[in-house]
């Protein structure tokens, strides 16, 4: 018989609040609004032999806080879509859509993200690779399968599950 164990955190200060649109099929771009995110992570593996727990809740909690932080009140811009275009003006970050200029935002209110769309299941993505890595560079390398869940209103959400190779 195989046999794991799941651990989850989320918490009240795993939240971020930012601005962000997304781009449709063919030439749509909806508004540029906002939402009050909420992250929820699990991680399942085995459990350590002495402390007999999968991961302490703490690592977990540390690692999602710090990657919340980062795109806490910021305009989440995608950097991956090919349908947008940035372009820094001194301290402002001109965004093009399609080569029309469509938005200019304070660079230090921007969070450049590495996706194709600033989606609930990108977002999802885009913190679930940044707790994989941040993990196993701290060594945690047991575990089997990471989940993270961003929702962006009550009852509206997306889960990302990566399955982990464990040692």
């Amino acid at each position: 018989m195989t046999s794991s164990f799941r651990v989850e955190v989320s918490k009240d200060y795993l939240v971020f609040a930012s601005a962000h649109f997304i781009t449709f099929k063919g030439h749509q771009c909806e508004t540029l609004h906002g939402h009050n995110y909420r992250v929820g992570v699990a991680v399942e593996g085995s459990v350590d032999a002495e402390c007999l727990f999968v991961l302490d809740f703490s690592v977990l909690k540390q690692i999602a806080r710090r990657l919340v932080d980062e795109i806490d009140h910021k305009v989440l811009l995608p950097t991956a879509n090919p349908k947008l275009a940035y372009r820094e003006e001194g301290d402002r970050m001109a965004v093009d859509y399609f080569g029309v200029p469509t938005y200019v935002f304070p660079t230090r209110d921007c969070a450049l993200l590495p996706i194709a769309n600033s989606t609930a299941e990108m977002l999802a993505q885009y913190i679930g690779r940044g707790m994989r890595d941040e993990l196993t560079r701290l060594g945690h390398t047991h575990l089997t399968a990471l989940e993270i869940e961003v929702e962006e209103n009550f009852g509206q959400s997306a889960t990302y599950r990566e399955t982990l190779v464990a040692d």
